[in-house]
């Protein structure tokens, strides 16, 4: 998959392997269409962050939580 180029089917990617890495119990809080195509550098970031890492704390847990929050369509 290139992440590089900017587009729907690459952003339900990305958030799809995040909910699973994240074990999201509400999959209907991380949807594709709740986010702006404009801020696919962001969602990009966020991704690439998570996948690096192996485990989460609860305080990393709420920060990424609250960041893909922010980048929701309002």
């Amino acid at each position: 998959m290139d992440l590089s180029k900017k587009s729907l089917e690459n952003m339900e990617y990305m958030i799809e392997k995040m909910k699973e890495k994240l074990k999201v119990l509400n999959l209907d809080v991380m949807k594709s269409s709740h986010f702006d195509e404009e801020l696919y550098e962001d969602l990009k970031d966020i991704y690439e962050m998570v996948m690096k890492k192996s485990s989460f704390s609860p305080s990393e847990m709420q920060a990424i939580v609250e960041e893909l929050g922010n980048l929701r369509k309002k």
